[in-house]
């Protein structure tokens, strides 16, 4: 699945992930490969992700600030502020705070 984390001021992930755990209004809640499409408001927490890391090694295709943060970690995690997800066609939209 692609993954794209875009806040206000920058791009801070585009990559390949098998897993991302977020903080929904009623609690957190997962995405897998195949997920059905959805949309839903987040709230302030973690946002954990488990990345394919031998799918995200061209720099430049997957760029963004996490990406060289944790470009070589199978898993990491950040705080959000709160945002919106969008899931669709193994694509997930982050727009987060």
């Amino acid at each position: 699945m692609l993954l794209e984390v875009i806040t206000p001021d920058e791009l801070l992930y585009k990559g390949n992930v098998s897993h991302v755990v977020l903080p929904g209004l009623d609690g957190s809640f997962g995405v897998l490969n195949q997920h059905a499409p959805m949309i839903s408001a987040l709230a302030k927490g973690l946002v954990k992700v488990d990345q394919n890391v031998a799918e995200n090694i061209d720099e430049d295709i997957y760029n963004g600030k996490l990406n060289v943060t944790h470009k070589s970690d199978a898993s990491f995690s950040f705080e959000i502020k709160g945002g919106v997800i969008e899931v669709k066609d193994n694509k997930i939209m982050v727009l987060a705070e």
